[in-house]
């Protein structure tokens, strides 16, 4: 199949105005009049971009397809420009076998967006055994984590670091200190007393990102930091990158748009793990993304049913955020002149594909034609009724945001258009 894309803004890729062949899954050329016998895309006046790379999704399947499955969590993807994503393993069953793992593959082999895998750290992530990294590995995953849940004991924590770099797989951290959060639903603080119920301090969060910072400085061993959310935490990061600890974290959207404010309205949208926190955090997340401390955005998209999320003290936690992130980005991040846009593709796909070590993140010939059409300055008002997931559970509904992505193409196909 070829397809050629006419008159694309290049200058997220080092170039002007100009074109893009697609053969055989693969960018055959970029830039300039190209002339080809191939489908024609008209993009005057969009921007060309690598695809999105979200290295934090919960696709709920197996197990919880109610919420979502592989297929519809893809098309979610491909609507928010998502190429490729990174699924976490806290499905029924846990992705801690390699079954799990070839079902998870083989459902995802001609879905929306390129599915990579991250396997449980610990069997049925309880935090007592760990899994067999070299035979997860073998079977396909490339990251492990436990997420959903810290490994609370800092012995089982190393012994899964060494592991995961001896077999090439990138370690990610769900910090959180269950003792400290000890059955809070939202941050510890005024809105939480206002409103009458338990809060989680941000301790809970800090205290473990100090423990793998610490960890990581004293064995010599990479970590990655998920769903970074406090002052406390980018401060922590930032000083150990300056001391060369091989430390990196990502934060996501709602961490820095929005505060627990939003939760004056009792409304379990706006309940995730770990919980929106104050403005200091929120403006703390931003200095980060400003000055590198920040290494990724991912969205943690966390898929949920209406009935579920429909009583504010009991609903689960979580959020979705695939088809809005960038939209998100270019509106609180890009308009509001924290970054470029050239640094938010760096940030949600040059950067996510690089720590995962996977081929994408890039729009260059010879190089995989997932990418993606963008137009930065159209005005969208957040719908979840016309999600292409399954849930409806989005802490950026009824919100106008700026920046939709037009176009998606996976594997050289066209997976998403609203041309």
């Amino acid at each position: 199949m070829r397809l050629l894309i006419k008159g694309a803004n290049l200058r997220l890729c080092g170039g002007g105005k100009g074109d893009i062949l697609i053969e055989d899954g693969k960018i055959a050329a970029l830039g300039g009049e190209i002339l080809a016998d191939a489908e024609t895309i008209q993009a005057h006046g969009l921007l060309a971009a690598p695809g999105l790379v979200d290295m934090h999704v919960h696709l709920r399947d197996p197990g919880f397809t109610q919420k979502e499955d592989i297929v519809t969590g893809c098309l979610a993807a491909a609507s928010g420009g998502v190429t490729s994503l990174l699924a976490m393993p806290n499905t029924n069953p846990v992705v801690d076998n390699v079954k799990t793992i070839f079902y998870i593959l083989d459902r995802a082999e001609h879905a929306d967006a390129r599915v990579y895998v991250s396997a449980a750290i610990t069997k049925g992530q309880n935090g007592q055994v760990l899994t067999d990294f070299n035979e997860l590995k073998c079977a396909g995953a490339i990251a492990v984590t436990d997420d959903g849940r810290p490994v609370e004991h800092a012995y089982m924590q190393k012994n899964a670091m060494e592991r995961a770099m001896e077999n090439g797989l990138l370690p990610i951290s769900h910090a959180e200190d269950l003792s400290l959060v000890n059955g809070g639903i939202l941050n510890e603080g005024a809105v939480s007393k206002a409103l009458g119920v338990k809060g989680i301090h941000r301790a809970s969060e800090d205290i473990s990102t100090m423990r793998e910072v610490m960890l990581s400085e004293y064995y010599g061993l990479p970590i990655h930091i998920a769903h970074v959310s406090t002052k406390g935490s980018v401060e922590l990061i930032r000083q150990a990158k300056a001391r060369g600890v091989m430390v990196t974290c990502e934060t996501a959207p709602h961490y820095f748009a929005l505060t627990d404010r939003m939760l004056m309205t009792r409304d379990a949208d706006y309940r995730m793990n770990p919980p929106l926190r104050e403005e200091a955090d929120r403006l703390a997340i931003l200095a980060g993304i400003q000055d590198g401390t920040i290494d990724a955005i991912a969205t943690d998209h966390a898929p949920h049913t209406p009935e579920e999320k429909a009583d504010f003290e009991r609903a689960p936690n979580g959020v979705v955020g695939l088809e809005t992130s960038l939209a998100a980005g270019i509106t609180y991040l890009v308009n509001e002149n924290v970054i470029t846009i050239e640094r938010l593709i760096e940030l949600m796909s040059t950067n996510p594909a690089k720590l995962l070590g996977i081929p994408a993140g890039t729009l260059a010939e010879r190089e995989n034609a997932d990418l993606i059409l963008i137009d930065p300055d159209k005005s969208w008002t957040v719908t979840p009724e016309g999600f292409c997931s399954k849930a409806r559970n989005s802490a950026f509904k009824n919100t106008t945001l700026t920046g939709r992505v037009m176009l998606t193409i996976c594997r050289g196909k066209v997976v998403m258009s609203r041309l």
